[in-house]
């Protein structure tokens, strides 16, 4: 590859960057219904309303703190959003596809806004689920189509930090609904509705953001828009010369006219690699048990002994350190790598949650509280695994499968993903209070074995895409990598046994 093709020239203008943002805020509508789930469970006006068997539970001094959360309606009022947004996932692909990704994002903020509206309204369970279901289609839709389209319009040299700013918000958005929690704990009895209203802003943001963003520029040309997706990557480059990488596109994307079906060419052979990092990416983001802490935190801090304000306050902590921590990867992606990262932080978790669990399996017995000390201490080995998650596993799970696909699978290959991540996530938040109830504190050595699993992934399997740009990736990345090239031998073009 020439020097040029490996560092397209650029400008980042105020359009350029007022697009990252705008479009970001797909990650914020995300987070915050992450963080707003986990508060709003725990509030007491809400559990007497829909889930008074909990409450009366809950009252009991006697209960047993790992199990008095227990209840499969209950996790079934988180977890109904990821199902929704699994099936959405598919839907949002073709959308991607034959529509693009600006129609995409509106969708998405369309789709939550509505559930934002439902559940704040809500006077039954059903109509609660059904808010979720579409909060889940507007989360299916945006986490299809905002981190390609943050990839497909970054400058390869920025392309990881810009892609990371879905994250970013993502964690924005849950200290923001953290925050949101802790305050409206105290408005009785309808303090959850306006947790749960509030939903709609982000979305808002977005609908308006998904007017002003451009279209990207692969996007339009794959829907043979090649005068308009040359303005655009003009536009978003912030030059006028941009010959040697709308040339790139140009050849990726009639490559990719060749490929009828996306989804059948991404289960042949060459499709492999692809298909699995990006797909097992998704399980092990789930499997850190990030998830667990993020949602049911204020929850988690209650079965610890910690009162209802101290708990929301404990996960405002966590949310803050979640946000620090993703700035770090936004410094370092595209400097040391996607690689390093997640094994440093694989080394780190896997500590936190050996030392998370060990205390509680001592110290923390079916009734009672924990020590103050040792609490606070509980506290601390969180925020380091929240720290290590935000500056790797989290950012990385939607960087990577938006960049290691080609144009002719790209979004089919990125819905798998997305579904993958989506399906996991479901089956975390549906089953993560009882796995508490049964396993107690040998929940986290659950976690922690997942965490060294990945970590001897990344290790062996996981492919460096630091400074490639992402039409380059097949013969750049896979071609050449010790495992996976052996599955494009057959291809031959550009490639030499090694």
């Amino acid at each position: 590859m020439t020097a040029e093709s490996e560092q397209y020239k650029s400008k980042i203008t105020p359009y350029v960057f007022a697009c990252w943002i705008l479009a970001a805020f797909g990650g914020l509508m995300f987070g915050y219904d992450i963080g707003i789930s986990g508060g709003v469970t725990g509030m007491d006006d809400f559990l007497v309303k829909f889930f008074p068997s909990i409450y009366e539970r809950k009252l009991h001094a006697a209960e047993n703190n790992y199990c008095k959360y227990d209840d499969q309606m209950l996790q079934l009022f988180t977890s109904s959003l990821y199902i929704a947004a699994l099936v959405a996932s598919f839907f949002a692909s073709k959308a991607c596809s034959k529509l693009g990704r600006r129609p995409t994002i509106f969708m998405a903020s369309a789709f939550f806004i509505s559930g934002a509206i439902l559940c704040a309204f809500a006077e039954a369970k059903w109509m609660l689920i059904v808010g979720r279901i579409l909060f889940g289609i507007g989360v299916g839709f945006g986490n299809e189509a905002v981190p390609l389209f943050l990839s497909e319009i970054a400058p390869v040299q920025h392309r990881g930090a810009v892609n990371i700013l879905f994250q970013l918000f993502v964690t924005i958005g849950i200290f923001i609904a953290n925050l949101i929690n802790y305050g409206t704990s105290k408005i009785h009895p309808n303090g959850w509705r306006v947790s749960l209203g509030l939903a709609a802003v982000p979305g808002l943001v977005l609908l308006i953001g998904s007017l002003i963003i451009t279209e990207t520029p692969p996007s339009l040309v794959e829907r043979g828009k090649e005068e308009e997706g040359k303005a655009a990557l003009k536009k978003i480059r912030g030059i006028e010369e941009v010959n040697a990488e709308f040339e790139q596109i140009v050849l990726a994307c009639e490559h990719g006219k060749q490929v009828k079906q996306p989804f059948k060419k991404l289960f042949k052979k060459s499709g492999v690699p692809a298909l699995v990092v990006s797909s097992m990416i998704q399980v092990f983001q789930q499997f850190t048990g990030i998830n667990a802490i993020m949602f049911y935190a204020p929850v988690l801090f209650q079965t610890l002994g910690f009162k209802s304000d101290a708990s929301l306050l404990s996960s405002v902590i966590t949310g803050l350190v979640n946000v620090g921590a993703t700035f770090v990867s936004i410094y370092a992606v595209d400097k040391v790598g996607r690689r390093k990262l997640l094994l440093q932080a694989s080394v780190q978790m896997f500590i936190s949650q050996i030392a998370i669990g060990a205390i509680l399996l001592v110290h923390l017995k079916p009734t009672g509280s924990l020590d103050k000390g040792l609490a606070a201490v509980v506290v601390i080995l969180v925020c380091t695994f929240v720290m290590s998650f935000a500056w790797s596993w989290g950012p990385m799970g939607w960087l990577i499968p938006s960049e290691i696909f080609p144009i002719e699978t790209r979004t089919a290959g990125f819905a798998i993903a997305v579904s993958t991540n989506m399906i996991f996530t479901f089956l975390i938040a549906q089953a993560f209070l009882s796995m508490m109830c049964h396993m107690r504190a040998y929940i986290f050595f659950f976690f922690s074995a997942w965490i060294l699993v990945m970590g001897l992934f990344v290790l062996f399997l996981l492919p460096e895409t630091k400074g490639v740009p992402i039409e380059q990736i097949e013969e750049r990345v896979w071609k050449q990598h010790p495992v996976w090239k052996r599955f494009f031998k057959d291809e031959g073009k550009n490639y030499e046994m090694a």
